[in-house]
């Protein structure tokens, strides 16, 4: 089945570039282009695109409103929006996740890793790029955040191991490799994990684990 995708961006070259990168992939198909947030929420209300690549900073609505609009709290049926960001340690990025986002990458990221989060997100995968992650959630979490909820219940060890994983942005396979366990046995803990937090997806899980310091903050 191919992949349709939404672009949001102000800048037609960025756009532009993007489409290419996508479209010269098997699977891929961009659907629309948005250039500032209120024409995204439209559009991707209109088409319900599999992915909505959403830059941050665009006009009449940013991207952390396109993105609470189409995919946060109370949404009844959220699309999978992935933020793009020139700047790694961008409080926009954080408000972003906290308002439902799948995950987000730097404009200057590579076409391969651009093309992975895509269809990571669309099989529902989907987290912050690994090599930006651990500093990003720890420069909020050293910054202070808002208290994170409790779990309904608690987490087994082996949940706070996946957790763990989740939170260094791991994605399922490399989770099942470095727990010597299945992808269902994950996929199965991180559905368990989920209910008990309240939360919707894997990048809920990582913001919370940053937030209870559940992973360590140094360095």
């Amino acid at each position: 089945m191919t992949i349709r995708v939404l672009l949001a961006d102000d800048q037609a070259i960025i756009r532009a570039s993007l489409r290419i990168i996508l479209e010269d992939q098997p699977g891929l198909s961009v659907v629309a282009e948005a250039a500032d947030g209120a024409e995204a929420v439209a559009l991707a209300r209109r088409l319900r695109p599999d992915v909505c690549l959403v830059d941050v900073r665009m006009p009449r609505l940013d991207g952390i409103e396109v993105t609470r609009t189409l995919a946060g709290p109370g949404v009844r049926d959220p699309l999978r929006v992935v933020v793009l960001t020139s700047f790694d340690l961008d409080e926009y990025v954080y408000g972003a996740l906290r308002s439902g986002a799948a995950g987000f990458l730097l404009k200057d990221v590579g076409p391969g890793l651009l093309v992975e989060s895509v269809r990571a997100a669309n099989a529902g995968d989907a987290l912050i790029a690994p090599s930006v992650t651990t500093r990003l959630l720890r420069h909020f979490a050293a910054a202070g955040a808002p208290p994170a909820r409790e779990p309904a219940r608690p987490l087994s060890d082996r949940e706070t191991e996946v957790v763990r994983a989740i939170a260094r942005g791991r994605t399922n396979q490399e989770i099942a490799a470095e727990l010597f366990i299945s992808l269902s046995t994950v996929k199965s803990h991180l559905s368990g994990i989920q209910a008990k937090l309240g939360l919707r997806n894997r990048t809920e899980v990582a913001v919370w684990a940053w937030e209870t310091r559940l992973m360590d903050p140094a360095p």
